[in-house]
């Protein structure tokens, strides 16, 4: 985050402090190891891993705006760390983190953070998070200003998940197509999502060709036009 979408980590602790959280930051963290893992270079993600791992060994809630990350610890780092040295550190990483819609909703029962944003707009669920939909689209509704359209059966993957972005580009460039053609024919032309991954790959595909679509992270929207 603080290489690629600096603001958005800094929107993110704005949304915590306003609702009373005490932020940490360690200045020491790194990756997550998830490109490493996605690509097959397990050792490399373990390496990474287990530094993550001792850098967020305390009871506190880890927090993150990108919900590939949460989903690589959750999920991937099970098979690295199971019956390892690092079994109940990983463990107890692994309940304390959370997509950031999901620990506002979920563990600080927030709603609405006073939050204006103008737009027509369609949101893009991380496939990462699938559980993070129903979180983001309670805070999205008290948005004032905004109206988030529902596209029946929901927007498809963008095309970076996985790393598919990296082992077959042109196949992920046509499945954001897609995502564009479900969006202008919606109406809109913003595009809301709790991924920064996600983002990047659609920014990409939007400055390669020259489209006419903006791509917004959650965290941007919820911290719009507070008074």
């Amino acid at each position: 985050m603080d290489q690629f979408y600096p603001d958005t980590a800094h929107q993110t602790v704005k949304i915590l402090e306003r609702l009373g959280v005490g932020v940490n930051y360690n200045v020491e963290q790194t990756c997550c190891g998830k490109p490493a893992f996605e690509d097959g270079y397990w050792d490399a993600c373990k390496e990474v891993g287990e530094k993550f791992i001792r850098e967020f060994q305390n009871e506190r809630y880890i927090v993150c705006p990108g919900p590939g990350c949460v989903n690589t610890i959750r999920n991937y780092y099970q098979s690295l760390f199971f019956n390892s040295a690092l079994h109940n550190e990983y463990k107890l990483v692994q309940r304390h983190v959370h997509e950031l819609s999901e620990f506002l909703v979920n563990v600080m029962n927030a709603s609405d953070i006073g939050a204006r944003f103008s737009a027509k707009a369609v949101y893009l669920n991380s496939c990462a998070c699938e559980n993070s939909y129903s979180p983001a689209m309670q805070l999205l509704s008290k948005v004032r200003e905004l109206e988030v359209v529902e596209i029946s059966g929901g927007l498809p993957c963008c095309g970076m998940s996985g790393g598919l972005d990296r082992r077959n580009e042109e196949f992920a460039v046509s499945m954001a197509e897609v995502v564009f053609e479900k969006v202008a024919a919606a109406g809109c032309q913003v595009i809301i999502s709790n991924d920064y991954n996600c983002l990047m790959h659609l920014e990409g595909v939007i400055s390669k060709k020259n489209l006419n679509f903006r791509c917004v992270h959650i965290a941007e929207v919820l911290t719009s036009g507070w008074e």
